[in-house]
């Protein structure tokens, strides 16, 4: 019975490994959320293992469940060195709350060619945020409130549930170009991260119940021996990617994984369009 469980589900357990540990160092090295790895990384292999139809919606929303924690554990390691501002979380989470039951909400409703489409015209967007990006770029001398904080607040979660990331990607950004500091601006926009997840990975659980064609040990959208596996080896990976990140040419490095989300971007556009 053993045997037979390794030769089923082998290629899929060490395959999650995998993308946990690289997802985990991404998150370290450029201070991106992992979804920008595990999604792909599920999404290519899902769809290899035969479930085409459904690998998109169950990469997002498992990648969406995966960042609760890593959001969880960042952010308490950035309190413990005073960097998170918890008055913006406060102020922002009830928008990007609202913003990611409208993307996954959206997500789950729209067929796996659009959604693979928009994801990859994002990761595109991400990309170039990457390679071209300047902490020194400022567009304000703080963060907006009041109705420019509504909206900004619900677009950020939005977009973020809609790819499965984290608030790291589109938050840091946010935040530097409203003249926050760099190193306050990692610390509190992973503390995004549980208001884009939660909500996120609920909503996505409740769009999948019943549907057909999913990965064996699912529950809705979200698979869970993905969501372990995964959540496992990013926690245990983001902590040495932070650790490079100080001996290697960051600047250097955001730049070839930029090329790399290209490639991986064309990628997945082109599936959509040449089938």
């Amino acid at each position: 019975m053993m045997a037979a469980f390794v030769s089923e589900y082998g290629i899929l357990l060490v395959s999650l490994i995998a993308a946990g540990l690289a997802a985990g160092l991404a998150a370290g090295l450029f201070g991106i959320g992992g979804g920008a790895v595990i999604v792909p990384v599920l999404y290519f292999l899902l769809t290899a293992l035969g479930y085409g139809e459904t690998a998109m919606h169950v990469a997002i929303a498992t990648s969406l469940a995966t960042i609760i924690l890593t959001s969880i554990r960042s952010v308490m390691a950035h309190n413990r060195r005073g960097a998170v501002d918890w008055a913006v979380i406060r102020g922002w989470a009830p928008w990007i709350v609202l913003g990611a039951v409208i993307g996954q909400s959206i997500a789950g409703y729209v067929s796996k060619d659009v959604l693979t489409f928009i994801f990859g015209a994002l990761l595109l967007v991400l990309a170039m945020q990457l390679y071209f990006g300047r902490p020194s770029w400022r567009l304000a001398e703080d963060l907006p409130k009041g109705p420019a904080r509504m909206g900004l607040g619900s677009a950020l979660g939005t977009l973020s549930a809609i790819m499965g990331i984290g608030g790291g990607t589109f938050g840091v950004s946010l935040m530097t170009v409203c003249g926050r500091p760099i190193h306050q601006a990692v610390a509190t926009a992973a503390g995004f991260g549980v208001a884009i997840g939660l909500p996120g990975a609920a909503v996505a659980i409740g769009n999948g119940i019943g549907k057909a064609g999913l990965p064996p040990f699912s529950l809705g959208h979200v698979n869970l021996p993905a969501f372990a596996l995964i959540s496992i080896c990013t926690v245990t990976m983001a902590p040495v990617g932070a650790s490079l990140a100080h001996k290697l040419d960051a600047g250097l490095l955001r730049k070839l994984f930029g090329v790399l989300l290209v490639v991986v971007s064309v990628r997945m556009v082109w599936k959509v369009i040449g089938g």
